[in-house]
Formats: structure tokens, C-alpha cells, sequence
């Protein structure tokens, strides 16, 4: 599959606030991977509003289903059970219809779990660069990868080691530092020009 980067310097723009699903032809959830502090939340819940789609996180669904925080969870049980029970979740959120579907930094790393986002979903990479990722994850210490580490230096060895894997989505949009609506704006551009619409 051909990869369609776009970002906020193209001059392809939304139709702001008009996009639906419908006009985007859309049949199958959006799903929206990157490393922690690319804005796949935020930026989610946004995208789910302005098209009236559902919205799942799927680390919040994975708390509540067991009553842990996602660092317990790492705890408790280890990175390689926990990546089997997301795998799992977002198996079961790949069969609904349209929605808008936000996941972890390492779920599109496991092959099975992005093989069904790829066949199933249509799937949208948040990058960001270091320096975003960074000031993004200061807000919060509930990321296990960045407990007792470098946050920067372990930022940089995730990207190298994940960006190649993220560069297998449908389409890459660049979320820069600034607000959620041009992240925004720009994912809805590029499934407004994959659309044809």
C-alpha cells in the first residue's frame, strides 16, 4: 500500500465543519496510531465530533475492562500479556462501522494487531517530531516506557525503531505543537484528497 503523507504546509484544506462520514465515504473505523504524545486522543475525540462518529480510546477501554491503569497493567502483568489483551480489543473494535478509534504507541507495532487495522480500518499515523513528543508527555507521568528513563532519549529510540512500522498506515499526517483543530484540519484534509472528495 502506498502511503499519502500530507501536512499542515499543503494547501489542501477541509471543508470546515461540513465533513461527515458519509461524505467521506467512510465505511470503517478511523484508526489513529503514534508514538505517545502524537495528540491521538485529543486529536480523536475532535476528529469523532466534527465527523459524528463514535469514539473509542482504546488504553481508557482497557483500563476500565480490568480496573488498572495502563503502567499497573504493564506492572502486573508484563508488556507481552498486556499487547495480547490490546490486541484482542482492537480485533473487536476493527469489526464496527465507522468510528473513530484512538490506540496505544505499541499497538501498530505487534504484526497481527496492524494487519487487522490495515485490513480493517483505515489507518491515519500522527508524527510528530522530538521536540513535540517531549513537551507532549511532560504533562503526564502515567507513560510506562518513560518512568525512570531519559524521556528525550528514549522518544528518539522509539521513533527510530517504530516510525518505519507507523510509515505502513493509509495515510501520515504531521501533528505539530499548537492546537488539537489543525491536527484536526489536517487529518480531514487528507481523508478529504483519499476520498476524492
Amino acid at each position: 500500500m502506498i502511503n499519502s503523507a500530507v501536512s499542515l504546509s499543503q494547501t489542501i484544506q477541509p471543508r470546515v465543519e461540513s465533513d461527515t462520514a458519509e461524505q467521506l465515504n467512510l465505511d470503517r473505523p478511523i484508526v489513529l496510531v503514534g508514538l505517545m504524545g502524537a495528540g491521538k486522543t485529543r486529536v480523536g475525540r475532535r476528529l469523532a465530533e466534527r465527523l459524528g462518529l463514535p469514539f473509542v480510546d482504546t488504553d481508557h477501554e482497557i483500563e476500565a475492562k480490568n480496573g488498572m491503569t495502563i503502567s499497573e497493567l504493564f506492572t502486573r502483568i508484563g508488556e507481552t500479556a498486556f499487547r495480547e489483551g490490546e490486541r484482542r480489543t482492537i480485533a473487536s473494535l476493527m469489526g464496527q462501522s465507522a468510528s473513530v478509534i484512538a490506540t496505544g504507541g505499541g499497538a501498530f507495532i505487534d504484526p497481527r494487531t496492524r494487519a487487522a487495522m490495515l485490513e480493517s480500518g483505515l489507518v491515519v499515523w500522527l508524527r510528530a517530531d522530538l521536540d513535540t513528543l517531549v513537551a507532549r508527555t511532560a504533562r503526564s507521568n502515567k507513560r510506562p516506557l518513560l518512568q525512570g528513563v531519559d524521556r528525550a532519549a528514549k522518544l528518539a529510540e522509539l521513533m527510530a525503531l517504530r516510525y518505519p512500522t507507523y510509515a505502513e498506515a493509509h495515510l501520515t499526517v504531521d501533528s505539530l505543537h499548537g492546537p488539537v483543530e489543525q491536527t484536526v484540519n489536517a487529518v480531514l484534509a487528507a481523508l478529504n484528497h483519499r476520498s476524492g472528495s
